[in-house]
């Protein structure tokens, strides 16, 4: 008896969510997504993508799924065709307000920054920024399933990462070039070694100064 073969389709995102709003009136979508909210280090960061459908950039993708070489390609062709912005939550507003709420703020900050004001937003995740005049749809997996979306996830990670680089030079001894402020065990050995930077979020663990003073 011959074997069945099992075919895995992998999901790739498409323009099927912006064509429902495109046909209920709205002219402009935008496409939200964050990098950096895992890492014990750095900002938060969004951004805001409205694509011209008559100019989509080949190969979008979940930032996630794409090499860096990729990443950084695709980041020049969708500002050379795209409407763009990006914005970000320090460590201390992460502090201050929480990674959710920090990462709503700087989503926020990403789509009033917009050259043009978007009709409708969708945004990865549960939740749609408090405050934002246009609807929003909070869609999960988002950067898996749209193309807006998807777009920004690049923009997003691809500016984070020169951030944390950056960063770098500025607070050596922590390797932020290589893990951009996630919890690997370079970073953690330099943590302990150097003590938290002005980039840290002391609110995340293994930071949080009453678990510093537990295990003292």
């Amino acid at each position: 008896m011959g074997r069945t073969a099992t075919v895995i389709t992998l999901q790739r995102p498409d323009f099927q969510l912006e064509e429902e709003r495109f046909a209920r009136g709205a002219r402009f979508v935008a496409g939200v997504d964050e990098a950096g909210r895992g890492p014990l280090a750095g900002p938060v960061v969004a951004a805001a993508v409205i694509l011209d459908p008559d100019c989509i950039p080949d190969g979008l993708n979940d930032s996630k799924k794409l090499l860096a070489e990729d990443r950084e390609r695709l980041f020049e062709v969708i500002l050379s065709c795209a409407t763009v912005a990006f914005a970000s939550a320090s460590a201390a507003e992460i502090d201050r307000f929480n990674i959710r709420g920090a990462t709503l703020v700087a989503m926020r900050r990403a789509l009033q920054a917009l050259g043009q004001a978007p009709c409708h937003a969708l945004v990865d995740g549960k939740d749609v920024p408090p405050a934002f005049a246009a609807k929003g749809t909070a869609v999960i997996e988002g950067d898996a399933r749209c193309l807006s979306i998807a777009a920004a996830s690049i923009v997003a990670k691809v500016v984070r990462d020169r951030m944390m680089t950056r960063a770098c030079a500025v607070h050596p001894g922590y390797g932020f070039s290589r893990h951009m402020g996630y919890a690997t065990a370079e970073h953690r050995a330099a943590i302990t070694q150097l003590g938290p930077s002005p980039l840290h979020r002391m609110s995340f663990r293994p930071l949080r100064p009453d678990l510093l003073d537990a295990a003292e």
